[in-house]
C-alpha cells in the first residue's frame, strides 16, 4: 500500500516518523558511502529550507540548481519542496569545451523560469558566476554548502496538490526547451500508480540508481517515488556509472537492490563492460525490477543483458518495460511486475507500408520485433489517434495519447505551445506506436520517419543494425533522409574510434542493406562525442541533420564515404540548396 500523502511536503515530513530507520545512501565518485536515515532527512531538510529562506526565497519563488553531488542535490531539493519554492534542476558542465554555448542555453533556461536565485556546487563557482548577470531576474549564485550551516527553524507554509513542485525543462531533442509544470499533485499521482504497478514490498526492497537527478526520470522515479512510498534508495554518482558501468550491479549485489531504471543503452553498456570474474561475484537475485525507458528498447539488447546475468541470479522476468516522458510527469505505462518482456513480432512489410502490426504469414516474411512497454498506469488510460484525430482500433499505427492525473498542467508561459500538446483531455506524446490488448508498442518519433521509395522507415531500427558492427559506438548512430537529385537519400553519421573508417563503413553499408534492403548514400565518420545530445544524453536526430545539411558534419573532423561519388557530391549540394532557400527550422528535440 502507498502513503496517504497528498504532496510531497507532506511526504518528505512524514517519511522520517513513519519509517525512521528507513534511509539514503548516497556514494561518491569513489564508492565511499555516506548514510542518512529517513529520521535525518526530516532534519536536513528543515535546516536546508531554512536556508532557503534566509535567502529571500520563499512559497512561489523559482531558483536554479546547479549541484554535482547526489547528496546536496536531493537533500536541497527536497527542501524546496518543504517550502514551497519551486526548484529548477539544470545539468552541470561536463568538461570545458563548450562552455560559452552551456552558459547560453542555462541561462535562457533561467531567464525563462524567472529564477531569483542560482544555487550551484562551490566548485562550479568560476565557471557559473557569469551567469548571474545574463538573467535579469537573477540576483546571486550562493554555494549550496553554505545551507549546511542554517538554522533549523523554518516557517513552512501549507502546501496544495496545485501548487507547482518543480520545473522540469524539456531536453531539447524535438524543440526549444520548454519548462513543464509539474505539481504536488502530479507527483503523488504518479509516484504512487507505478508503485502500485511494481509491486515492491518498501520494507524489503532497495533502490539504486546512477542516473542523473536533473532529469525526470532520476529524480522522480528514483528519489520522490522512494519518498512517497517510503523505502530505501542508493545513488551513484553519473561519472563514476560512465567511467565504471559494472559499479551499477555492485551497489545492487551489496545493498540487496530491489528496483533500478535505466535506458537502453545502459543495458547495453553495462553487458559489454562486464567481465567473467565480475559477473562470478554478483548477486542479483534480490531485484525484482529492472526498468528501462527514455529512448527505444532493442529486444536483443534485453536478451544479451539477461543471458549475459542470469549466472548471476538474475530473473528474467524483473526486466520491466515502461514508456513515459515529463508532460506527463514521468511513466506512462508499465511492464506488470513477474511477467516476462514481451514482444510482437509483426510483417515488416506491410507494417511500413500500411501502419498494420499484424503477424508473418511465412517463415521468409521479413520482420519488425516490437518490445511491449506494458498497460497504462492505475487510474491512466492510453490510446492512438491518426492525425485527423479518430481513435485508432487495436494493431494500428498512429499518435500515442495520454490522459490521467499525471498529464501536467502544460509549459511555464507558453500555451500556444501548451495547446500544441493537447488533444481534448487526451496529452499527445508526439511518438508513434500501437496499442494491443491494452499493451503499448512505441514505434518511433511522429517526425522522425524516413521515406525512401515511398516506404515508411523507422531510423532507430537502421541505427540498430549499424551499432552491431564492431567498431561503432554503441547507441550513438544517427539516420535520417535529405532531399537527393531524384529522390530522398538515406545518410548515417556514426561515432567511431576505428582508424580503418573504409572498412567499418563497407561493413556498415552490408549490414544495412543485408538486413533491411537500404542503400546508403552517405556514411559519416566522427570521433566520439561528435554527435548532438540533449543534456540527458539523448542523440538530437534532427539537430545531426541540421549540422549536415550545413556542412558542419561531414566536413572537418570527419570522414566521409558516398555510395555513388559524384551522385552523392550531388545530393548534398542539392539538399543544402534546398535547405538554403527554405530558410527551415529544425525543432531540436
Amino acid at each position: 500500500m502507498t502513503n496517504d500523502f497528498r504532496t510531497i511536503a507532506e511526504a518528505v515530513a512524514g517519511m522520517g516518523a513513519l519509517h525512521p530507520d528507513r534511509h539514503f545512501v548516497f556514494q561518491d565518485v569513489r564508492g565511499e558511502e555516506t548514510t542518512y536515515r529517513f529520521a535525518q532527512i526530516d532534519e536536513d531538510t528543515r535546516r536546508r529550507a531554512a536556508g532557503l529562506q534566509a535567502l529571500g526565497l520563499s512559497k512561489g519563488d523559482r531558483f536554479g540548481l546547479i549541484v554535482i553531488e547526489p547528496e546536496a542535490f536531493i537533500l536541497t531539493f527536497l527542501a524546496a519542496t518543504r517550502l514551497g519554492a519551486i526548484p529548477v534542476p539544470l545539468y552541470p558542465p561536463m568538461s570545458f569545451a563548450n562552455l560559452d554555448a552551456y552558459a547560453d542555453r542555462t541561462a535562457r533556461i533561467l531567464s525563462d523560469a524567472g529564477a531569483t536565485v542560482l544555487l550551484a556546487s562551490k566548485r562550479l563557482e568560476n565557471i557559473l558566476w557569469g551567469l548571474v548577470d545574463q538573467v535579469p531576474s537573477c540576483r546571486k549564485l550562493v554555494p549550496v554548502e553554505s545551507l549546511d550551516r542554517s538554522n533549523p527553524s523554518p516557517e513552512l507554509p501549507e502546501i496544495h496538490p496545485d501548487d507547482l513542485c518543480f520545473l522540469q525543462y524539456t531536453s531539447g531533442s524535438t524543440s526549444e526547451p520548454k519548462g513543464v509544470m509539474v505539481t504536488h499533485g502530479n507527483l503523488v499521482a504518479n509516484t504512487q500508480a507505478m508503485f502500485a504497478r511494481l509491486g515492491i514490498d518498501p520494507a524489503l526492497h532497495t533502490a539504486v540508481s546512477w542516473l542523473p537527478l536533473y532529469h525526470d526520470m532520476g529524480l522522480i522515479g528514483h528519489v520522490l517515488t522512494p519518498v512517497v512510498a517510503t523505502f530505501s534508495a542508493v545513488f551513484i554518482p553519473t561519472m563514476r556509472f560512465i567511467k565504471r558501468p559494472i559499479c551499477w550491479l555492485e551497489a545492487i549485489s551489496k545493498h540487496h537492490g530491489g528496483v533500478s531504471f535505466a535506458p537502453n543503452f545502459a543495458y547495453a553498456l553495462v553487458t559489454k563492460r562486464a567481465k567473467p570474474e565480475d559477473i562470478e561475484r554478483l548477486d542479483l537475485s534480490s531485484m525484482r525490477i529492472f526498468g528501462c525507458g527514455a529512448e527505444p528498447i532493442h529486444a536483443e539488447t534485453v536478451e544479451r543483458f539477461i543471458e549475459t546475468f542470469r549466472p548471476a541470479g538474475l530473473d528474467e522476468q524483473a526486466f520491466l518495460p515502461a514508456y513515459g516522458m515529463a508532460e506527463a510527469t514521468l511513466a506512462m505505462t508499465l511492464k506488470p511486475q513477474g511477467q516476462r518482456f514481451g514482444v510482437n513480432v509483426v510483417d515488416a512489410e506491410q507494417f511500413q507500408a500500411e501502419g498494420r502490426a499484424v503477424g508473418p504469414e511465412t517463415e521468409d516474411t521479413p520482420v519488425d520485433i516490437h518490445v511491449s512497454c506494458g498497460t497504462a498506469l492505475p487510474g491512466h488510460e492510453i490510446a492512438v489517434f491518426s492525425e485527423e484525430g479518430e481513435r485508432l482500433p487495436d494493431g494500428v499505427e498512429g499518435e500515442l495519447c495520454f490522459r490521467g492525473p499525471s498529464v501536467t498542467p502544460g509549459y511555464l508561459d507558453n500555451p500556444e505551445a501548451t495547446a500544441a500538446t493537447r488533444r481534448g483531455e487526451w496529452l499527445r506524446t508526439g511518438d508513434l506506436g500501437y496499442v494491443l490488448q491494452g499493451e503499448a508498442y512505441v514505434t518511433g518519433r511522429l517526425k522522425d520517419l524516413i521515406i525512401l521509395n515511398g516506404r515508411n522507415v523507422h531510423p532507430q531500427t537502421i541505427e540498430w543494425a549499424a551499432a552491431e558492427i564492431d567498431g561503432v559506438r554503441k547507441g550513438n548512430v544517427v539516420a535520417f533522409s535529405i532531399p537527393g537529385a531524384d529522390s530522398e537519400e538515406l545518410v548515417l553519421v556514426l561515432e567511431t574510434q576505428a582508424s580503418d573508417h573504409a572498412t567499418l563503413v563497407q561493413e556498415v553499408r552490408a549490414r544495412v542493406q543485408r538486413e533491411m534492403g537500404l542503400a546508403i548514400s552517405e556514411v559519416v565518420c566522427v570521433d566520439n562525442g561528435g554527435l548532438p545530445k540533449t543534456s540527458s544524453g539523448k542523440l538530437q536526430r534532427r539537430k545531426t541533420r541540421q549540422l549536415y545539411l550545413t556542412g558542419q558534419i561531414g566536413q572537418a573532423g570527419s570522414r566521409t564515404f558516398g555510395a555513388q561519388g559524384d551522385k552523392v557530391t550531388l545530393a548534398r549540394h542539392v539538399a543544402r540548396s534546398l535547405w538554403s532557400r527554405a530558410k527551415a527550422t529544425v525543432l531540436l528535440r
